[in-house]
């Protein structure tokens, strides 16, 4: 999805979207092609027009999260009043596509990019070139692997992220609070080896074990709703016991709160969420999610491209296979208590 000065490329993401399903290497054929056609026509629509010459590539817009770091990114560049190019993969699995478009920003030469990696090394080969080119790199939420930076020569002035191992904390202490020593629980992971999900899983683990719970298991359902539906009643089938799921986002939050209402169970399995999503926010409300870690995504993004802004002005480039200290930005614990403030 493309914002900005590249309206003309909605025909062709939409035709990309739709590819899928079919053989994976025709898919990558025309993805590939429909990218390039699109950054032909967004250059050649923009001949009239004060061109950007800044660029943000976020994870995908098929999650609550990544809509609101958008509109952050949104909100921060009129504030600024300085234009921006907004991009996203199609899924979170479309790592060859993230890579192309980051391929193409450069190409088209933006004096300074933003990019969420779908994961800490898909887009460095880019990043590296990006480097070469002297093109100014803000890495956002998910942490590049430092060592494979250095390995392709590339450098960020900024990391901006949520702590996401105090993320994982935070969901699972308000369970270690709200059930008896020894209880078991459970940690449903987003992608094995992603490592936002690590962090957060390694968060939780460590609140559970410091508050003497019984871990019955930790499994990635990779960041999927029905997954973790599915991960979620073979353990409650297996554990009628079990007192508490800490999921590594929302959408499988939620999915793990349909698993517990199918086992009739609801009341009786608390399960914590994470990214204050709308439709988990509404799940607490409702008294079926029990919590929800919100990050504030839309500030992520807004700081990400001051970030970014201000280096470029200052010509501030970071150093090779060096990544900064994180720029954090907050959680909050949202529980019945507290829930009715963050209502839409």
């Amino acid at each position: 999805m493309i914002y900005g000065n590249v309206g003309n490329i909605a025909a062709a993401v939409y035709l990309e979207m739709q590819l899928g399903g079919y053989m994976k290497k025709l898919t990558a054929f025309f993805a590939a092609a429909l990218i390039a056609v699109s950054f032909a026509a967004a250059a050649g629509s923009n001949e009239n027009q004060e061109r950007a010459d800044y660029a943000v590539i976020l994870k995908t817009q098929a999650s609550d999260f990544w809509v609101k770091m958008w509109k952050g990114v949104e909100a921060e560049s009129a504030k600024l009043g300085i234009k921006v190019d907004l991009y996203s993969a199609q899924s979170e699995d479309d790592l060859e596509g993230q890579l192309s478009i980051l391929e193409q920003c450069i190409n088209r030469g933006y004096k300074g990019i933003g990019i969420a990696p779908l994961s800490g090394v898909n887009v460095l080969s880019g990043i590296g070139k990006a480097t070469a080119k002297g093109i100014t790199i803000v890495n956002i939420d998910e942490m590049f692997n430092e060592k494979e930076l250095a390995n392709n020569k590339g450098a960020c002035v900024a990391y901006v992220a949520t702590d996401n191992v105090a993320v994982g904390k935070k969901g699972a202490e308000y369970i270690v609070k709200n059930v008896p020593a020894g209880a078991k629980v459970l940690i449903i992971e987003g992608k094995s080896g992603n490592q936002s999900s690590e962090d957060r899983k390694n968060g939780a683990r460590a609140a559970f074990t410091a508050g003497k719970l019984n871990i019955v298991g930790s499994q990635a359902a990779d960041w999927d709703r029905q997954t973790a539906l599915d991960v979620a009643t073979t353990y409650i089938q297996q554990n009628p016991d079990l007192a508490g799921i800490y999921a590594c986002n929302d959408g499988m939050a939620l999915g793990v709160v349909q698993a517990v209402i199918n086992a009739n169970k609801l009341g009786k399995i608390m399960v914590v969420g994470t990214d204050g999503d709308s439709e988990a926010v509404r799940s607490v409300a409702n008294g079926q999610l029990s919590a929800t870690v919100a990050q504030d995504s839309a500030q992520i993004g807004a700081t990400s491209f001051n970030l970014l802004v201000k280096a470029v002005q200052n010509g501030t480039k970071g150093v090779v296979g060096k990544i900064p200290a994180k720029t954090p930005v907050e959680s909050v614990l949202i529980t019945k208590d507290n829930v009715k403030s963050f209502l839409k």
